[in-house]
Formats: structure tokens, sequence, C-alpha cells
């Protein structure tokens, strides 16, 4: 994507349709031509090049580079190009190596000697960091609303959950007894992070970097801060060299896909231990299953490993793309062409596990009688029981030693573990040891008990009202 060293914008293009062989004798090898070409994917940003391309006329035309009737040319050729993309009517050419090579030519064909003059003052460096920048966008944007949508239905079980409890666990080891609500939210409010994480992203990527040229500008009287307000970004580029060269914006998409992944992939792994005969506290709806070829009893929680297992797809595509800037001189270098795919790859895989995941918990029952019987293991209201001596004035560690000794000589067989807490406790153990007895007395704000989850909901609702507005907002 080197500038063209012709200033004659009308001379046609060598017999390869490339826009770069003025200065070659001869035509690419097909080789070459099959390992540089980008059309068979970047062939998504046809929509934001032809809505950049839009932009870049009308400055044109206000520098008077282009004239009015041209201008009206060129916007009807590329109205007609756009919509031939859109309904997939456009023929492709055999020079169209990327989508941007392909909508000039069409212009071109459409417009004639005004199509010629589309790429005055442009390059193909600062137009597709346009393009790309336009589509990041757009998608995280549409990511965020499906995490909200997640959410959501996170927000509906909770409530739906009631006072269901089940134990917490640590190490993959019973600890506390929480709400089902509590456990569910602790996704939602991880999933809330990612939406932060998107539209801050998004936020960065908001900078326009037409008129950056190829790297150093343009002699022409362009507008770049005018042509930026008209698509729609926040501010343009301040330095031409960094505005063709950056791919922050996509490694930071890329950075904020691959943690929603991984706590998609938490939520999955989740699922698929709920799910198992082992524990049985989720029983998944028949329609978000799958079975097996060969055993007929099997109900297999598919959807969750996907999810699980896709992580580290999102992962190696973050990693893979920072291996790729990280040797980068400035500015502009062919490398930068692979950007995309991982960028498309990881936004195709997000919003798939979003919408999958979505469905899942949205029908999936929960075996709350299951749950209650392991959150009832007296042994996890050890915690409580020690408690108790350090509101009686016992300093903690003594207290869980005492406890502690309980837990060691019930497990020893002298004497069921009721008893041998009251004894060290008093009646008051008994109370706490009761059915859903733990559960009363977490009471700290943010904790696992009745009334904190309580206000969490009420907490939680005010954030996805607060970051659909934010997304609304965004749209305005």
């Amino acid at each position: 994507m080197a500038p063209d060293p012709h200033p004659d914008e009308s001379r046609p293009p060598t017999e390869s349709g490339t826009l770069w062989a003025g200065r070659l004798d001869a035509e690419p090898a097909e080789a070459l031509m099959a390992f540089t070409v980008s059309l068979p994917y970047d062939r998504l940003l046809a929509a934001d090049d032809v809505a950049a391309s839009h932009a870049h006329v009308r400055g044109l035309v206000r520098a008077g580079l282009l004239s009015e009737a041209d201008g009206v040319a060129v916007a009807a050729a590329l109205d007609v190009a756009g919509a031939e993309l859109a309904t997939g009517e456009f023929t492709f050419a055999p020079g169209d190596e990327d989508i941007h090579t392909a909508v000039e030519r069409r212009v071109t064909e459409l417009a004639g000697d005004a199509g010629a003059r589309l790429h005055t003052a442009r390059s193909r460096n600062d137009q597709v960091a346009c393009d790309l920048r336009l589509f990041v966008k757009r998608e995280l944007a549409a990511v965020a609303s499906g995490v909200l949508s997640l959410q959501q239905v996170l927000a509906e079980r909770a409530a739906e959950a009631g006072e269901a409890r089940l134990p917490a666990y640590t190490h993959l080891q019973r600890a506390q007894p929480v709400l089902l609500a509590h456990h569910l939210l602790a996704h939602g409010w991880a999933l809330a992070r990612d939406v932060d994480r998107l539209l801050d992203a998004r936020r960065r990527a908001d900078v326009s970097p037409l008129g950056a040229g190829a790297s150093a500008g343009t002699s022409l009287p362009i507008d770049p801060d005018a042509t930026a307000a008209d698509l729609g970004f926040a501010a343009r580029f301040e330095n031409s060299l960094d505005a063709v060269g950056d791919r922050d914006f996509v490694a930071e998409s890329l950075f904020a896909l691959a943690l929603l992944g991984v706590h998609l992939s938490r939520l999955g792994e989740e699922i698929v231990w709920w799910a198992s005969e082992e524990v049985a506290f989720l029983r998944l709806d028949d329609a978000w299953a799958t079975g097996s070829s060969m055993m007929p009893q099997k109900k297999n929680p598919d959807v969750a490993e996907l999810a699980r297992a896709r992580a580290g797809r999102l992962i190696g595509n973050l990693t893979g793309l920072l291996a790729t800037l990280k040797g980068l001189p400035l500015a502009y270098n062919r490398d930068l062409q692979e950007d995309k795919e991982p960028l498309f790859d990881s936004l195709t895989q997000v919003r798939g596990a979003l919408a999958a995941l979505a469905g899942l918990l949205g029908t999936a029952t929960f075996d709350e009688a299951r749950m209650a019987a392991a959150a009832d293991d007296p042994f996890l209201a050890a915690t409580d029981l020690a408690e108790v001596l350090v509101s009686r004035g016992v300093p903690f560690r003594a207290a869980h030693e005492r406890i502690a000794g309980v837990v060691r000589a019930a497990l020893a067989g002298e004497g069921a573990f009721e008893d041998l807490a009251a004894a060290e406790v008093g009646p008051e153990a008994l109370e706490i040891l009761q059915p859903g007895g733990t559960l009363a007395r977490r009471t700290s704000p943010g904790g696992g008990g009745p009334a904190a989850v309580a206000a969490q909901r009420e907490r939680f609702a005010a954030r996805l009202a607060a970051d659909t507005a934010r997304l609304t907002a965004l749209d305005t």
C-alpha cells in the first residue's frame, strides 16, 4: 500500500488492475497475488469502505479538488457499488486484491474519469485504518449489547432463584453456603467489567485516520477534521505516522474480547460441572444439549464446552497480533494486513458464545433440593461457629483453632459434629446448624445472605439500565 509516485490521478491502472503497479514494468506474479490478496476476508469492511469513501468525496468537493458534478457522479457510483455488495450482486475482478481496490474499480467503471479521482489525497494506508476503526466501533458496541443480553438472563434467573441456596466453592471444595442468586450475579458483575472494557476500547478507536495519507499527509488542501466529524468520529489523528501505523485499537479490542472469552469459559466450565451426574445441580433443556452417536443415555453440554474451548482461540488471536506488532517500525507495513482475520474471528466466536450461553442458561433447570442438601452440610457452618466465638471476644486465630478441633473430632468419630459444636459454642450452634441457618447471618454488604443479595439485585439492575443507556447514547 505504498503511495502512488505518479501525480496524475486519472492515469488508468495497469493490466493487472492493481493500484500500485505503475512503478513496475512486469505484471505481478500469480504466487505474489495469491499470497498477498486480502479480499476473501476484508470484504467484511465493504460497507465501511463505501461510507468512508462517501465522506472522502464530500471532503474533496469542499476542498475544490472535485467538482460538484463529479462529486455527485462518484457518490452515485458508490451507492451502486454499495448496494451490489450488500445484495451479493457485486462482481469481483481478478485484480481486486482487497475490498478497497474492488470498490474503486467499480466506481471508476460507473463514473469514468470522475471515479478515477476518488483516490485523490488518500492512500490505502489511511483508508484501511479508517474502515477498520469504523468497523470496530460498530462491532464492539454490538458485542457489548450481547453481553448485556446475557447479563439480563443472569439477572432474571437470580430473581427466579429466590432463597435457593448452594455451596460456594474454593479449590473445588465446599466452602460456605450462599444464595444461588449471589452465585449467578457473580458472573454478571464480571461481565459488567467486560462491558466497560469493550466501550473503553471503542472510545480509543474513535479517532479518524483519514487524511494521514500514506505516511506524511498530503500537499492538497483537505480538511481531516471535517471528514472526521462527517464520519461520526470523536476526533481526528494527531500524527500521520502514528495514524497509519497504529493498531493499538485492534489489540485492545482483542484483549477485551479475550478476557470476555475467559469469563464465558469460566461460566461454561461451571455449567459442565453442575450438569454432571456427580454434581447434578443443573439440568439442560433438550434444545440446548446434544446426544451421543454411540451412547443413547448421554445428554452433553456441548455449548458450554465449546465456550470453554474457544477462549483459547481468542487468547491465540490476541497473542498472535501482539507478536506481529512488536517488531514493526513506523509507519505502515504490510504485516498490518494480518490484523483483520484474528479480529473478525474473535468477534464471530464471542458473539456466538454469548447467544448460545444466554439460550442455555435461560432454559436450564436448577435442582434446588440437591443444591440445598449440599449447602446444608454442617461442616460448611464452621466459619460461622468461629465468628460466634469472635463475637464473644475470642481472637479469631484462637476461635479458628477451637472449631478446627471440633471438625477433627467429628471426622475422627468422636461424636456428631452438631453435638460437638454445641459443646464448644453453646446452644447457639444448633440454630446456626439448622438448614439455611448460616445464610441469615451473612449480612455484610456484597455478601451471599438474603438481605445483602436483595440489595445487590437492585444495584445490578441499576447497572444494567445504566449500561443500556450508554449503548443507546452511542447511536444518537
